[in-house]
């Protein structure tokens, strides 16, 4: 497996898109200090997984991410992407090539990709495992870590062996077996506490579901005989029943005839209605017709209107293109004549131009003739003749050059006057797009205000929309709490609330009492509102008084009893109110751990006596019972645990039910109950009226939607806009082209001022070279006068050729200046014609626009009168249908007034029909007094019983003794415990299941002892594998890094447990005895950590290296040294070498130069450094 490519952008310095290809064996980068040569490992580091900020030289994690510099600004993300070829497989994926990449966005969300899927870190971790390859495997090295490595900082060494040995697996496994190990302890320490728990309490449950059971199978028997009894008491009321419902059937018969008649009378007054209400439609439907009618009417008369405004509107438009079609027809014309007077002109001027080019022919060949006359006469006087031809020939160009100079002087003017007059046509247009690029712009910020308030009220409506739907989940989670809440005390309430309806609990005897005696009766455990904590010892002192009844007298209580006697109900108790004496209570506490029993107990001001007299000297022990240390004699005292009670001269005690604590104080329960019921019914009340308020606000937000207008909006801002930037660049044209055309006019002027300043130079020196001329012309003493003569011929043909050939010169370029001019004139009666003709297009279309409005207007008028007659005509059909609506109306009265009469008399007989329906009523609820009577008993429905046959050989007065004794047994059995025998189940249940997961647990204990066992063993054995193995290839690769006579080891230091023995480094170059590495040399140091990851790449080549200024402490020798043993090791694994020894450099096949395209950003280059022959120049030592 190799490196293939690293892709880095946005990454620290790298803001551009990087790409490095790692083809090569050897790859070198190089660069100067701060230009990011290191961050090309920072990026492959952090691409592997690294998360400390500190390892890639950061503060944060975010700031990998581009920070931007002064000219370039911050990117978004950090993106790096590392490539590599897996054709060996070594990767276990069936690709080929395997890209790995991550991403960190500013907001702090980043993500792993694998292939461009996307994945987890712990995804790429498992697909490198024991690879090799990692953020801190041994195959990057920088050079600060050279030290860690020596010096073992937080365990490097070891983790390197443990890479290379390949047990980082089996730690990993290890470590998540030890804790799910202490994971199961801790929950099995859980289970035996809970066990501990339960079974304490299973022990008392199970006497007390006992007891309850054989009361239940008492109660079945009772309930057998019970239904058995209203079997027969049922059969006897449905007798009486069925003769009283025969007598309402005749009734309801006679009701149901007259009820037909009511129908029929009342059909009739639909029908009647019914043909109304048509009457009333068609009433209706003409008013809105003629309202239509209207409304057409006054659409029509508006659409006139503007009819009328937008033919003014044509006509001014229609003047205004005539005016403009006149003008540039006066400028055509103009321009025509002009064009005409150029061409004559160009004419004329070529007939003259043929004239000069003859002239300048005869001029040529005198001037020839004399000159050959001329060379032949001055052999003599070659010097000064010669001089005196160079003399006219610089005086001819200088009257060449002086008449090119005022031809080009002349150009430029009318080249400036042409440009001013087309700046002239262009600055009217202008002034037109100026006006409407003004009303576009007043306009556009029209419509962008418009938009903004817009956007403005959708964006506070979809606020708005949040807002409540945020509000309206709140308030559902509040309604199904307080929903819960009720539920869960509503089932608490009705449980209780049966309870105390039906006495529960409680002797046969109180059931009776207040069934038949009296309905305000109270009994003690009713009065009492105990504080929590203490309800279960003061029940267990008060237990024998909590069924005594309370009265205000003695003859209350006799009353009481001999209603007892007399239905043989069994005994009750009473406490008499008017007997119990006012005493004050002395009693003392002297213990921090005693309270008084009479503190923790509240009643009704009229009960404080009674609670006084039996709670009086009672003191609750609110501390552990061996700290207890006994009472005085006339006090009694209970633990407030109720685990125990001593009482004079005796104490007792033990363990505490489930159930301790629940008689008393029922009624109030059961009122504090009711009031949490009805603030909860309130508040879930006012909660859905809430929630309704919401959901209508949010169903109105919802359809007030304002993304239409919106976009209707956005797309007239567009065309504006679009209009505008037309508008605007055809004045930044003319702008463009006006400083254009000034720039040539001043170009043309200073030409023009820079031409005459020359011309002037020239004619000073003309006049020097002509008095030189003058000069040599003088005959020289002794020379013949033909010369002079023939000179002076000479000169006047040369100067009659000259003068011909600049007049020929000066005529051909004013015949190209008309030719200039011509054309101007032709381009600008092309653009004249165009305008023109597309100013007539307009003139004819607004013409025919004019007339098309004028046809509308006829046609609107056609149609106002034909709108006008049938307005007429419907006004006086609407009085008629009103006279038939009325007529109708007066005949539905007279039905109604007939059915009213009938509905009377119809009432009288409902009447007695519903007489006869409560008596029905009576034998019915009778019945199902039955029925309810065995639901609250036993839970029974009247519907399952009703249809059975009554025993006609039982007696119902002897089934009626039989039940009273049932009943009379089931009063003695006294207060047992309803719930026991399904607690006692349930717990016996969960204390089953508890055991099963108690073994389960142990299993999985034993199994995990087993798997660490397992993993100790494998990887002690493969560690130790590995460790001779890299010991081996240390103290070879170090004394081919040194000599053969150095020596070097590696140590464990505890050899009894090699998985977590620290590995000591021994190195002593020859002649030096360190006693630790920190005494070696830094060259000597970075030599000995390269021996030893060397040693590792030996045992388990890394696919690739990456040494970071490793090299920089070594000096000339050792780098040879160092580059030797990277070239053979790169058979194996590529080296990715980051340095700035020009040694090392030399040695890579491919170097990547690092630098600064600019301040804070960084670019890379390749250098391909094969091709090129090495000589080194210090040979390795041996």
């Amino acid at each position: 497996m190799r490196l293939k490519s690293l892709h880095i952008k946005g990454f620290k310095s790298f803001a551009n898109e990087t790409i490095l290809n790692f083809s090569e064996d050897v790859i070198g980068v190089v660069g100067p200090n701060g230009s990011g040569k290191s961050n090309i490992v920072d990026a492959i580091r952090w691409v592997l997984g690294e998360q400390k900020s500190k390892e890639l030289r950061l503060e944060a994690m975010s700031d990998v991410i581009f920070n931007g510099t002064k000219t370039k600004k911050e990117a978004a993300t950090a993106t790096v992407a590392l490539t590599f070829d897996n054709t060996k497989n070594l990767l276990p994926t069936e690709y080929q090539t395997v890209t790995i990449s991550r991403t960190l966005f500013r907001s702090g969300e980043s993500e792993y990709r694998l292939n461009n899927v996307s994945c987890r870190l712990k995804d790429i971790n498992s697909l490198f495992l024991d690879t090799g390859i990692g953020s801190n495997s041994y195959a990057i090295i920088a050079l600060g870590m050279v030290d860690d490595i020596l010096a073992d900082k937080e365990n490097s060494r070891r983790r390197m062996f443990e890479q290379a040995a390949g047990v980082s697996k089996y730690k990993i496994r290890k470590r998540e077996t030890l804790n799910k190990l202490k994971g199961a302890t801790e929950d099995l320490n859980r289970i035996d506490d809970l066990l501990f728990e339960i079974e304490g309490n299973l022990k008392s449950l199970e006497k007390q579901a006992k007891r309850t059971q054989k009361y239940f199978d008492l109660k079945g028997e009772y309930k057998e005989l019970s239904i058995k009894h209203a079997v027969i008491s049922i059969h006897h009321l449905k007798q009486k029943y069925k003769g009283i419902s025969d007598q309402l059937v005749k009734d309801q018969d006679i009701y149901r005839e007259n009820d037909s008649r009511l129908y029929k009378f009342q059909a009739l007054l639909e029908k009647e209605k019914k043909a109304n209400s048509d009457k009333e439609n068609a009433l209706s439907d003409h008013q809105k017709k003629l309202n239509e009618l209207v409304y057409q009417i006054r659409t029509r008369e508006g659409d006139k209107g503007l009819l009328t405004q937008k033919i003014g509107f044509k006509k001014q438009n229609k003047e205004q293109l005539t005016r403009i079609i006149g003008e540039n027809e006066l400028e055509l014309e103009k321009a025509k004549s002009e064009s005409i007077l150029l061409q004559t002109r160009i004419v004329s001027e070529n007939e003259q131009l043929d004239l000069l080019k003859s002239v300048l022919s005869v001029s040529k060949e005198t001037y020839d003739l004399v000159k050959s006359e001329y060379n032949t006469a001055k052999l003599s006087f070659d010097i000064r003749q010669k001089e005196k031809q160079d003399l006219e020939r610089q005086l001819f160009d200088f009257e060449k050059t002086i008449a090119i100079y005022k031809n080009s002087i002349e150009n430029f003017e009318r080249e400036a006057l042409r440009i001013k007059e087309t700046l002239s046509g262009k600055e009217k247009e202008n002034t037109t797009f100026r006006v409407e690029l003004d009303a576009l712009s007043e306009n556009l910020d029209i419509k962008n205000k418009e938009l903004s308030i817009l956007l403005q009220n959708e964006n506070n409506r979809k606020l708005k929309i949040a807002e409540k739907e945020t509000k309206r989940e709140k308030l559902n989670d509040e309604l199904n709490k307080i929903n819960r809440n009720i539920d869960s005390k509503q089932n608490e309430y009705d449980l209780l609330k049966s309870m105390i309806d039906n006495f529960e609990g409680f002797p046969e005897s109180i059931k009776f009492l207040n069934e038949h005696w009296r309905k305000d009766l109270v009994i003690l455990s009713d009065i009492l509102d105990v504080q929590e904590k203490y309800k279960a010892p003061v029940e267990l002192f008060l237990d024998h008084y909590l069924n005594y009844f309370i009265v205000d007298t003695i003859n209350d209580g006799i009353q009481g009893i001999t209603l007892l006697k007399n239905s043989q109900k069994g005994k009750a108790h009473f406490f008499l109110l008017d007997r119990i004496p006012s005493e004050k209570i002395t009693q003392n506490v002297d213990s921090d751990h005693m309270i008084k029993a009479i503190d923790v107990v509240s009643v009704q001001d009229k009960y404080t006596h009674l609670i006084a007299s039996l709670l009086g000297n009672v003191l609750i022990f609110d501390g552990e019972v061996d700290q207890f240390q006994g009472a005085e004699k006339n006090t009694t005292v209970i633990s407030s645990n109720g685990t125990f009670l001593q009482q004079g001269f005796s104490i007792s005690g033990g363990s505490v039910g489930l159930f301790e604590g629940k008689k008393i104080g029922r009624k109030q329960n059961l009122e504090k109950l009711a009031l949490f019921l009805d603030e909860n019914n309130n508040s879930k009340i006012l909660l859905n009226e809430e929630l309704k308020g919401v959901k209508k606000e949010l169903e109105s937000l919802k359809s007030s939607d304002y993304n239409a207008l919106i976009e209707k909006l956005k797309k007239e801002v567009q065309r504006i806009e679009q209009d505008k930037i037309r508008l605007q660049h055809q004045m930044n044209s003319f702008e463009q082209l006006k400083a254009e055309s000034e720039n040539k006019i001043k170009l043309s002027s200073d030409q023009v001022k820079e031409l005459m300043d020359r011309i002037s130079l020239a004619d000073q020196q003309m006049k020097s070279i002509r008095t030189r001329i003058i000069n040599l012309d003088k005959p020289e003493e002794g020379k013949e006068t033909d010369i002079d003569i023939l000179s002076e011929r000479m000169s006047n043909s040369s100067e009659q050729f000259n003068n011909d050939n600049i007049n020929l010169i000066r005529h051909q370029n004013l015949i190209g200046n008309f030719v200039k001019d011509k054309e101007f004139r032709d381009l600008k009666i092309s653009e004249l014609t165009i305008k023109t003709e597309s100013d007539r297009n307009k003139l004819l279309a607004e013409d025919r626009e004019r007339i098309d409005i004028e046809d509308q207007l006829i046609k609107i008028d056609t149609e106002l009168q034909i709108l006008y007659v049938e307005k007429k005509n419907f006004q006086s059909s609407l009085g008629e249908a009103e006279q038939d609506y009325f007529k109708a109306k007066n005949t539905i009265t007279e039905l109604d007034d007939q059915i009213r009469s009938l509905t009377k008399d119809q009432s009288q007989l409902q009447q007695s029909i519903q007489n006869m329906k409560d008596q029905f009523t009576e034998q019915k609820f009778q019945i199902q007094s039955v029925g309810e009577r065995l639901r609250i008993e036993f839970n029974v429905s009247i519907n399952d019983i009703i249809n059975q046959e009554a025993d006609k050989t039982a007696d119902y007065q002897d089934l009626s003794e039989e039940l009273e004794k049932l009943k009379v047994r089931m009063q003695s059995y006294g207060d047992i415990n309803p719930l026991a025998v399904d607690a006692f189940n349930e717990m016996k249940q969960r204390y089953d299941n508890i055991n099963i997961q108690r073994k389960d647990i142990l299993e999985a204990k034993d199994s995990l002892m087993d798997t660490i066992k397992e993993i100790e063993s494998t990887a002690t054995h493969q560690f130790m594998d590995a460790f001779t193995k890299v010991r081996e290839n240390f103290i070879e690769v170090f004394r081919s890094l040194f000599t053969e006579d150095d020596t070097c080891d590696l140590v464990l230091l505890d050899p009894s447990n090699p998985l977590e023995s620290e590995i000591e480094i021994i190195a002593k170059p020859k002649g030096k005895k360190p006693k630790s590495l920190s005494q070696l040399s830094g060259g000597e140091k970075t030599l000995t950590a390269t021996a030893l990851l060397f040693a590792l790449y030996l045992l388990k080549p890394a696919p690739f290296c990456i040494f970071d200024e490793v090299d920089a402490p070594l000096d000339d020798a050792n780098i040879q040294k160092f580059n030797k043993i990277i070239q053979k090791f790169s058979k194996d694994s590529q080296f990715i070498i980051v340095t700035h020894n020009k040694s090392t450099m030399a040695e890579v096949d491919v170097l990547y130069g690092v630098y600064m395209i600019e301040p804070g950003v960084s670019g890379v280059s390749a250098v391909d450094f094969r091709s090129l022959k090495h000589e080194p120049v210090i040979e390795s030592l041996n």
